[in-house]
């Protein structure tokens, strides 16, 4: 098998923007002409439609959020908010253009479609180009869509589904956002009782300058269902601000299970204000593990809404914020029923300068008797300029439950690194091992290749902040 390059080992790709040409690329900020335009492009439903334009309406009418990193630098009014590749979605990859298709190939996609995977889709900036399920899931009753086609092709689950109980498009203002320009993404219904015990995967890719991509994942597990789903990203580097604002709502019904993985490696250019979050019935599980590198500006924090009894929900992250990165993860658990139980765990590390922090929200409400929480926070600074922060919120408002919360923030020092070089190893080859093991929880729960590929990036982030 040839080495699999799925999350980008290599600073090339990532750093140098491809060479295809976009047929449609809209210009002049946002305006009710391009939400229309994308609708049309579509040809979506009405309800579709309307629900665009009261998110811009709402949009337009909610100032940019006063906590968190600065935005300052985020400049909206040039950000290109569709930007329609050339080429129509295809379930060959012979069928996909050459331009985009070398694209792809260098980050693996087609090896891992035919080696690991049950599925595979692949989006370029605005417009999914390529969408593949394996038969023996079709034969189930498993659908592996492109979002804009389960528009058309199951208008019942998405008009109950998209965008109403999990993610309102009133939830903030980068929701709003992405409720009126929203293009491509996934959507995935897995039938009662089924299990996909092989992982179905989406990367998107985002290219354009002072691009923004705005892909919607929508999964569904119904009563019994098991599903593991993994997502990749990545964009090359330019001078101009981008901005990711993606959306993933996961419905896990009861008794069901979905893992969901996640390795966003966008360029230091983009703003990666992405909005996740999984609402999760009577004794069903959801499980989030999260990378976070590249980005100039991450704010992201994977949320669970435990509304049945014995919902479980566990959480874990990793971020890597090296120079000019400001890293703002975390969490987010809601326990609205008995008996239920969460478990967080997020780690960081800061280097040259960046800044990693933690943001989480634990809230038990009066109903949740007999719930329990777990809340573990790590961090590692490499260097004198690095920083780590942490902003825990913890709101108990039922007597009969119990939360724990740990935080640690530890120091690669000189005295670690001459230990280990004193025992043969180089500089190099200590800094990896320290950094290896404190990533190692994470690492384990990601399959094989991918974890490969999450060491390799961490490595190359290290080196480079390093010099």
């Amino acid at each position: 098998m040839t080495e699999n390059l799925l999350f980008e080992p290599s600073r090339e790709l990532y750093e140098t923007p491809d060479k295809v040409v976009n047929k449609y690329i809209s210009s002049g900020g946002l305006t009710e002409e391009v939400v229309r335009k994308i609708s049309q492009d579509k040809n979506e439903p009405e309800w579709m439609l309307q629900k665009r334009l009261k998110a811009l309406e709402l949009y337009n009418q909610t100032p940019l959020p006063k906590w968190g990193p600065s935005l300052e630098k985020l400049d909206l009014d040039n950000i290109v908010y569709y930007s329609d590749p050339d080429a129509k979605e295809s379930t060959s990859w012979d069928d996909v253009p050459e331009d985009i298709k070398k694209t792809f190939e260098r980050l693996g996609i087609p090896e891992a479609e035919r080696e690991a995977l049950s599925g595979v889709g692949a989006q370029y900036d605005s417009g999914v180009v390529y969408h593949n399920l394996k038969k023996e899931w079709e034969d189930k009753g498993v659908v592996f869509e492109n979002m804009d086609v389960a528009v058309h092709k199951y208008p019942e689950l998405v008009k109950k589904y998209f965008m109403t109980s999990c993610i309102p498009i009133t939830d903030h203002k980068f929701v709003m956002l992405h409720a009126a320009v929203w293009s491509g993404g996934t959507f995935i219904y897995v039938p009662p009782g089924v299990t996909v015990d092989v992982p179905l995967q989406a990367y998107f890719r985002m290219n354009q300058e002072s691009g923004g991509q705005f892909e919607h994942t929508l999964i569904i597990a119904d009563k019994g269902a098991h599903i593991q789903y993994i997502e990749g990203c990545s964009a090359p580097r330019y001078e101009k601000s981008a901005l990711h604002a993606g959306c993933v709502e996961l419905h896990v019904l009861e008794d069901g299970y979905i893992k969901y993985s996640s390795i966003e490696n966008w360029s230091k250019n983009t703003f990666n204000l992405n909005t996740k979050r999984a609402m999760v019935h009577k004794n069903a599980k959801v499980e989030w593990i999260n990378g976070n590198l590249g980005s100039g500006v991450t704010m992201l924090y994977p949320a669970s809404v435990l509304i049945g009894e014995g919902a479980q929900s566990e959480s874990l992250g990793i971020a890597f914020a090296g120079p000019d990165q400001f890293q703002d993860t975390g969490s987010k658990v809601t326990h609205m029923a008995k008996n239920t139980s969460s478990k967080i765990t997020a780690k960081s590390i800061s280097t040259g300068g960046g800044i990693a922090s933690y943001r989480g929200l634990v809230k038990i409400n009066p109903s949740a008797s007999g719930s329990k929480v777990s809340v573990e926070c790590d961090a590692l600074m490499v260097g004198d300029t690095s920083q780590s922060l942490t902003y825990p919120q913890m709101e108990n408002l039922c007597e009969d439950s119990h939360i724990a919360h740990e935080a640690r923030v530890g120091k690669i020092g000189d005295e670690q690194l001459m230990y280990l070089m004193s025992r043969g190893l180089s500089e190099e080859e200590a800094m990896e091992l320290i950094v290896g093991g404190f990533i190692n929880p994470i690492i384990k729960e990601l399959p094989l290749e991918y974890a490969a590929e999450l060491n390799k990036l961490i490595q190359l982030e290290m080196e480079g902040s390093l010099g």
